[in-house]
C-alpha cells in the first residue's frame, strides 16, 4: 500500500470546519447581497428589483459543469481552494465598486462581473464542501457528516442579518456612504480562515483510492449524463422541496407578512431569525437520525410534513398574531425543512460512484436550485398578485414541489443500485 494511502487523516473536526466555512461564505454573501440591494443598491447602482439578486442561481449550473469536472479529474481539495478564492474575492470586491454618482452609467458593470464570478465559484463550491465531509466520514456517520455543510445556509443567513443590523446602527448618511461596505470587505477574514483550514487537509480517501486505481473519469460531465442521468434526475428532484419552501418560509414571508398582512417589519424578520436558529440546531440532529433510520426515510418524513403544513402555515399567518407568526416560521423552517436539507447531500452522494460523484451531486443540486430556488419567490409573488392576494395557490405550489421530491427520492435506491452496479462498486 502506498504512503499516500496510509497518510494520517486530519482530525474530523477540522474536516467538518473546512467543509462548513466555504459554504457559509456562499450563503452569507447571498443574503448579504439581497439585503444590501434592497437597502442601498437602488440608490447607488441600480434598482433593488434588478435580476442580479437572483443572477447566481442561473450562473451556478455553468460553474457546476466547470468545477465538477476539475473536482472529479484533479481532486476535491484543489477545486475547493479555487472556488473559495473566487467566491471570497468576488464577495470582498462587491464592497469596493464606485457609485453611480462617481462614474455614472458604468457603476453597475463591476457588480455584474463580480456576481458572475461569484456564481461560477458557488456552482462548484457546494459539491466539494459536501464531499469533503462525506468522503472523510466513517461509514456509520455519513448522514451526520453530510448534514454539517447544510448548516451553512442558516448560518450564512444569520451572519448576514447580524452584520447589516450592526452597520445599520450608524447614521443613515454614514451607512449609505461606507457602512454597508464593511460586511462585504470584512468577509475576507472568513475566506482567509477557510483557505488556511483547507490547505492543511489532504485529498479525500475516496478520491485518492480512485486515482491510485486509475478509476478517474476523463470527461466526467459526458459520463454522468450518459450513464448516470437517472441519478441526476433524482438529485434534481430531491432539491425541489429543499429549496422552494425555504425561500417561501425564509424570504417571501417577510414581504407577504409586511405587505399583505400588515405585520411589522421587525416582527417578520425576527420570526425568520428564530426559525433559522432552530434549523441550525436541528440540521445536524436530523443528519444523525438518518444514520439510524436511513437517509430516504428521514428525507421523506420531512417532505411529507412540508406538504401537510402548506395550508396550516398560511392559516397561522392569517391570525395576525406575532407569536403565531414566529411559531409558524419555526415549524416550517426550523422543524419540517431541517430533515430535508440535512439529508439531501448524503442521499445524493450515495447514488453516484466515486468517479463522477462530484459532477453528479453538483449538477443535481445546482440545476434544482436554478429551477426551484431562483424562481420560488417570483412564482409566489406572481401567484399572490394573479389571484387577488389569496394564499391558496401558493400553498398548492408548495404541495406540488413536495410531490415532485417525494416521487424522485422514492426512486433513489433503485437509481443507486443500478448506477453503482454499472460502475462495479458495492451498493
Amino acid at each position: 500500500m502506498s504512503a499516500d494511502t496510509t497518510q494520517a487523516r486530519p482530525p474530523r473536526a477540522k474536516v467538518l470546519v473546512a467543509s462548513l466555512t466555504g459554504s457559509t461564505i456562499e450563503w452569507f454573501d447571498f443574503f448579504l447581497y439581497g439585503t444590501a440591494a434592497a437597502l442601498v443598491f437602488d440608490k447607488l447602482f441600480f434598482p433593488s428589483d434588478d435580476p442580479l439578486v437572483s443572477l447566481t442561481f442561473f450562473i451556478r449550473p455553468l460553474g457546476a459543469v466547470v468545477f465538477s469536472h476539475i473536482g472529479d479529474r484533479i481532486g476535491r481539495k484543489k477545486t475547493l481552494i479555487i472556488t473559495l478564492s473566487l467566491m471570497g474575492g468576488a464577495t470582498m470586491g462587491l464592497g469596493l465598486p464606485p457609485t453611480y454618482d462617481s462614474i455614472g452609467v458604468l457603476a453597475p458593470v463591476l457588480p455584474v462581473v463580480l456576481r458572475i464570478v461569484q456564481g461560477m465559484g458557488i456552482g462548484g463550491e457546494w459539491g466539494g464542501a459536501l464531499l469533503l465531509a462525506y468522503e472523510y466520514a466513517p461509514k456509520g456517520r455519513r448522514g451526520f457528516f453530510g448534514s454539517v455543510p447544510q448548516m451553512s445556509i442558516t448560518l450564512g443567513m444569520l451572519l448576514a442579518s447580524l452584520a447589516l443590523t450592526l452597520m445599520s446602527l450608524l447614521p443613515e448618511a454614514q451607512f449609505e456612504a461606507w457602512g454597508w461596505r464593511v460586511p462585504f470587505v470584512g468577509s475576507v477574514l472568513l475566506v482567509l480562515l477557510g483557505l488556511w483550514i483547507r490547505s492543511g487537509i489532504d485529498e479525500t480517501p475516496s478520491f485518492r483510492k480512485a486515482k491510485e486505481e486509475g478509476n478517474v473519469a476523463k470527461l466526467p460531465v459526458v459520463e454522468t449524463f450518459r450513464f448516470h442521468w437517472r441519478a441526476v434526475l433524482v438529485a434534481v428532484g430531491a432539491k425541489v422541496v429543499e429549496t422552494a419552501p425555504f425561500y417561501i418560509f425564509g424570504t417571501f414571508v417577510v414581504s407577504y407578512a409586511t405587505g399583505t398582512l400588515s405585520f411589522d417589519n421587525t416582527a417578520a424578520l425576527n420570526a425568520v431569525t428564530v426559525g433559522a436558529i432552530v434549523a441550525t440546531v436541528r440540521i445536524p440532529l436530523s443528519g444523525r437520525l438518518s444514520d439510524t433510520f436511513g437517509r430516504q426515510k428521514v428525507y421523506l418524513v420531512g417532505a411529507v410534513l412540508l406538504a401537510l403544513f402548506a395550508v396550516p402555515y398560511f392559516l397561522m399567518l392569517g391570525t395576525g398574531s406575532v407569536a403565531v407568526l414566529v411559531l409558524a416560521t419555526v415549524i416550517g423552517l426550523g422543524v419540517f425543512w431541517a430533515p430535508v436539507t440535512a439529508t439531501i447531500g448524503t442521499l445524493s452522494s450515495e447514488i453516484f460512484s466515486t468517479r463522477v460523484r462530484y459532477t453528479g451531486v453538483t449538477l443535481g443540486y445546482q440545476i434544482g436550485a436554478a429551477l426551484a430556488g431562483g424562481t420560488a419567490p417570483l412564482i409566489a409573488t406572481w401567484l399572490l398578485s394573479r389571484f387577488d392576494d389569496s394564499w391558496v395557490p401558493i400553498a398548492v405550489y408548495l404541495v406540488f414541489t413536495a410531490l415532485i421530491s417525494i416521487v424522485a427520492v422514492s426512486l433513489a435506491h433503485r437509481a443507486s443500485k443500478a448506477e453503482l452496479e454499472r460502475a462495479g462498486e458495492a451498493v
